[in-house]
């Protein structure tokens, strides 16, 4: 089928996990090979080796200049190392415009937990995206880069790429966007990318469960504790309204209509620099079963963060590819409800991948 050339907007953690990913699956040789970790280990015939890293930016002086391959073990990446090493990728990291994308209370924190912004002038992005001849972008950018995703999102329109929104900036969610990417023939998917299983998919499972057996859900938190430059970006709570609207709808999509908004917290809560990429999630849900019966549930979550990003990205990636060869422009309604927190169609989660199942067989446009 050939190689999906994509490009990454941020070559942190999640970024690291999906380049260390790609190699990890392309060693293992034939699907039937691999061990459980792929949600979907061929779709339309494309495999996670497939895809081939072909541009990349950031505003880092320990990563741009250097090979992507390098760039991405740079501090203060923290990601889990799922290989020793990444084969050369001779893919230099291009100075990006910094914009929003570097929070003002991080400048307090030693270099190892935080950006050193490089002094370089920035490239155009649009440009070297029609140069290299990149088909996908995925936008990593920090939570409350708001101006630097509508960039990335506007360099995707005019050079005809598609966007994979991974953050809480509502695009493809969006309707003007979504129409402007339409009217290009652009596929794209967003936004704010789910986990393989995470604290979302969890809590969205939850709810569910409770549903399904008869339980009225009264009140409902998830808690959410990490170390990597995500979580020390969210200390600034003024770049967190999209990212905690994103997550609890996710959530809130779920309940009825009328469930009382203060009943329900949903959100990043600190930052322990000792825990690295590992996040750690807190669930509690409190409800009535039959007679009106008091029932609590509480669980904890520990697992590594950017690593169970990947999947999903592995999966969008290739779905957008699969529309680009078809034709379908627009928000990958499917997809993105299966991978994204904030999708332009929230649907429950079976819903979701059934309707995966169905795009990727060509039995829907969408």
């Amino acid at each position: 089928m050939g190689k999906i050339r994509i490009a990454l907007a941020g070559v942190g953690n999640c970024a690291s996990a999906l380049v260390q990913g790609i190699e990890y699956y392309r060693r293992l040789g034939t699907p039937e090979a691999w061990p459980p970790g792929l949600m979907h280990p061929d779709i339309g015939g494309y495999g996670p080796a497939d895809l081939e890293v072909v541009a990349a930016f950031d505003i880092d002086a320990r990563k741009v200049g250097r090979p992507v391959s390098e760039a991405i073990f740079a501090p203060p990446n923290c990601c889990y190392r799922i290989i020793d090493e990444v084969p050369e990728i001779p893919v230099p990291v291009q100075m990006a415009p910094v914009l929003d994308g570097v929070s003002p209370h991080m400048a307090h924190y030693p270099p190892e937990q935080t950006f050193v912004v490089a002094q370089a002038p920035p490239v155009d992005v649009a440009q070297v995206l029609k140069d290299t001849g990149a088909e996908v972008l995925l936008n990593y950018m920090p939570v409350g880069s708001e101006e630097a995703a509508r960039y990335y999102a506007q360099c995707c329109l005019e050079a005809g790429v598609s966007f994979i929104n991974c953050m809480p900036t509502f695009i493809v969610s969006d309707p003007g966007w979504a129409a402007r990417f339409t009217a290009a023939g652009i596929p794209v998917v967003g936004d704010d990318v789910k986990s393989q299983l995470g604290a979302t998919i969890l809590h969205r499972t939850l709810v569910q469960l409770f549903q399904k057996r008869g339980l009225t859900v009264d009140r409902s938190y998830q808690l959410n504790v990490g170390g990597n430059t995500d979580f020390l970006n969210m200390l600034n709570r003024d770049r967190l309204a999209t990212k905690k609207r994103s997550k609890t709808e996710a959530v809130s999509s779920l309940l009825p209509p009328d469930f009382e908004p203060n009943n329900l917290h949903v959100g990043p809560s600190d930052y322990v620099p000792w825990q690295k990429d590992n996040k750690v999630a807190f669930l509690r849900l409190e409800a009535r079963g039959f007679g009106g019966f008091p029932m609590h549930l509480e669980m904890r979550l520990s697992v590594e963060d950017s690593p169970n990003s990947g999947g999903c990205m592995i999966d969008a990636v290739r779905c957008a590819k699969l529309a680009r060869d078809r034709g379908i422009a627009g928000p990958l309604t499917s997809i993105s409800a299966y991978t994204m927190k904030h999708p332009p169609e929230p649907m429950p989660d079976d819903e979701a991948a059934r309707r995966v199942e169905e795009f990727i067989q060509g039995r829907r446009e969408r």
